[in-house]
């Protein structure tokens, strides 16, 4: 057992074993985030947990004297059926239980794959010492596992989160994980007694045969679970590298998910959409170039481009799948009237704090219709240096609008926002806030230099909702949801508008559950 071939095959379970191990994690914190948001948060138990649960693995394996090969393809089944169920067992718990039983199933599976991956590098090592001394057969392992590792980090991100998916990625590489073990125990099978081959043998037969047929099933048992989760029927559902976009469709209403929270019916999105473009362009002195962050549907920009006087719309979003949607999809199309085929509109995939940061380019209207601050990455979107660079990015007179969330279930995060407005030089800021039936009561802020009287304009009579007579009544706040004070404004380096809205949320989510 000294040739070549022998340490080539050992060099490769090294790097196979890092790979699927670093998988694992990814997976576990990613679908955690998605669920959960407070993507910090989620990552930091995920690697806390796994790193701590690899030593205890390591350590144990003090305890073993003997059949080391044995033990390494027995892990190597272990942590395939383990890791390559994770995500499923994931998708299966979180709408059953509440957000510390749902973190305390996941920091289980996360320990669970420490520990066998712990034992991993340890064995490798006292195998290996066969061929090479220590000193050389330690530096082997531990580079090639960290070069699994890098591959892992690319892969991840760059092919499988956007081709493959969560589900089916923790399926596959469980696969991976037991083939291996598989291949190890068909390449070294002198090694092993007659009794432990059989085993062995069964056992990752069985696993792999478990795999395939999950593998087989798993766009069923996604769609049963998206049917589950939405109550109507689903006519698009897209994994982007950012994101999971969902169509749905009831008779004539049209409805847009995002990682499973609703962006717009079409049943109301007017509402939302005339609250957040004609309040503005109404007061804005100038309003030949309109900035829209975020708004990648295009119905914003619908109703922007209803003015005339409007010469160039530049819609900024992150993820460049969502445009493809709006320019692509008949149903979206009709609704959002073609807007993104208008030739004042330039479409930019970016993201937004990065656009405002990188242009020189200023603006009569900036319009930020961006997701809730539900992570870290997008509550910088609503912090002080942020809207310190919109507002660089606007003439002299300009006007800023965003989303602000709701006003009754996230009613610390609406004023959190506000104070952040103010507190990044805006000298006038106006709140206000319409009923949306599919949201709830739904918060924005307009922001300026100059003081303005809002609830004075005339909307055109081609808006559906808003007129003259209801516009004084959007600025007025009953006193549950007014504003409770003492909120501190929201900083890169300390988010406290993600705290305000995942304590808000998570009260409705407990609502929803029980």
């Amino acid at each position: 057992m000294k040739g070549q071939s022998e340490k080539i095959a050992f060099f490769v379970a090294v790097i196979v074993a890092g790979l699927c191990s670093l998988i694992y994690e990814l997976l576990i914190s990613t679908t955690s985030s998605y669920f959960l948001g407070d993507s910090v948060k989620q990552f930091s138990l995920t690697i806390g947990v796994y790193m701590a649960a690899m030593g205890l693995g390591a350590y144990l394996t003090k305890f073993i004297q003997r059949d080391l090969l044995d033990w390494f393809v027995k892990v190597e089944i272990a942590l395939g059926l383990v890791g390559g169920m994770s995500i499923p067992l994931l998708y299966l718990v979180f709408d059953q239980l509440s957000t510390w039983q749902y973190e305390l199933v996941m920091l289980s599976i996360t320990f669970l794959i420490g520990v066998l991956t712990g034992f991993e590098v340890p064995l490798l090592v006292r195998i290996l010492k066969t061929y090479y001394p220590l000193k050389s057969n330690l530096a082997y392992v531990l580079s090639l596992d960290y070069l699994g590792a890098l591959i892992a980090t690319l892969l991840f991100p760059f092919l499988l989160l956007p081709f493959v998916g969560t589900f089916q990625t923790s399926i596959l590489f469980g696969m991976i994980n037991v083939a291996l073990g598989f291949w190890i125990y068909r390449f070294f099978t002198r090694r092993l007694s007659v009794q432990k081959k059989n085993w062995l043998q069964v056992a990752a037969l069985v696993c792999l045969l478990f795999f395939l047929v999950l593998l087989s099933f798993s766009g069923r048992l996604l769609a049963h679970w998206e049917d589950g989760f939405y109550s109507h029927r689903i006519i698009h559902s897209e994994q982007t590298p950012y994101q999971k976009l969902v169509l749905t469709q009831n008779k004539e209403d049209l409805k847009l998910f995002i990682n499973r929270i609703i962006q717009f019916s079409s049943d109301d999105e007017y509402r939302y959409h005339e609250a957040l473009a004609v309040l503005p362009l109404e007061l804005a002195r100038r309003r030949q170039s309109v900035l829209i962050l975020g708004g990648g549907e295009g119905l914003l920009a619908r109703e922007v481009l209803r003015y005339s006087e409007v010469a160039q719309v530049t819609i900024v979003d992150l993820d460049g799948a969502v445009f493809e949607l709006a320019r692509q999809h008949p149903r979206l199309r009709q609704l959002n009237a073609d807007a993104l085929y208008d030739p004042r509109v330039q479409l930019v995939s970016q993201d937004a704090m990065v656009f405002l940061k990188e242009r020189d380019q200023v603006f009569d209207l900036i319009l930020a219709d961006l997701p809730d601050p539900s992570n870290e990455s997008l509550a910088r979107l609503y912090s002080t240096t942020f809207y310190r660079l919109a507002r660089e990015r606007l003439r002299p007179g300009g006007l800023f609008v965003t989303q602000a969330t709701g006003t009754f279930h996230t009613t610390k995060a609406f004023w959190g926002i506000y104070e952040t407005l103010v507190q990044s030089g805006f000298e006038h800021v106006y709140p206000y806030h319409v009923y949306v039936p599919s949201f709830g009561d739904w918060g924005f802020h307009l922001a300026a230099g100059q003081p303005l009287v809002p609830q004075e304009i005339d909307p055109p009579p081609t808006c559906r909702f808003l007129d003259r007579e209801i516009l004084p009544h959007l600025f007025n706040f009953e006193k549950d949801i007014r504003n409770p004070g003492n909120l501190e404004a929201n900083r890169l380096d300390q988010p406290s508008l993600l705290a305000y809205f995942l304590e808000d949320w998570e009260k409705f989510r407990k609502e929803k559950i029980h």
